[in-house]
């Protein structure tokens, strides 16, 4: 790992940011700053920061020396934060609960000499 950038508190829903994250998880950092600007998503814009934050990141470390092109995202986690739990009044004085959610983002950028060769094998249920 190169670097890291994280997001926590992020107030949309992991469900929405998910779709989105597994678009762009495991590709290199110049292809996924081309492609996440035309992803009509909330979410990509989103991803689009935290991924600027860990490329700032990557750039200012005073050991390694490494150009942007040499960076892949090599793990990109969303993961579930709290719920502001809410009522919405309904008919004959009712109400029902819903949530508000959160999510928190973690993303690792590496080097494309580190990144493994080939698919990784996975069970296609």
């Amino acid at each position: 790992m190169i670097a890291k950038a994280q997001w926590k508190y992020v107030r949309i829903s992991p469900r929405k940011l998910r779709l989105v994250a597994d678009y762009i998880r495991g590709m290199e950092v110049t292809k996924a700053q081309q492609i996440l600007p035309l992803i009509p998503k909330k979410g990509a814009r989103i991803l689009e920061k935290v991924l600027k934050s860990a490329v700032a990141n990557a750039m200012t470390r005073e050991d390694v020396h490494i150009k942007e092109e040499d960076l892949y995202i090599s793990a990109l986690m969303v993961n579930e934060g709290p719920r502001l739990k809410r009522w919405r009044p309904i008919s004959r004085g009712r109400a029902v609960p819903y949530m508000h959610r959160f999510s928190h983002i973690i993303m690792e950028l590496d080097t494309l000499e580190n990144k493994p060769k080939g698919k990784k094998n996975r069970k296609k249920s």
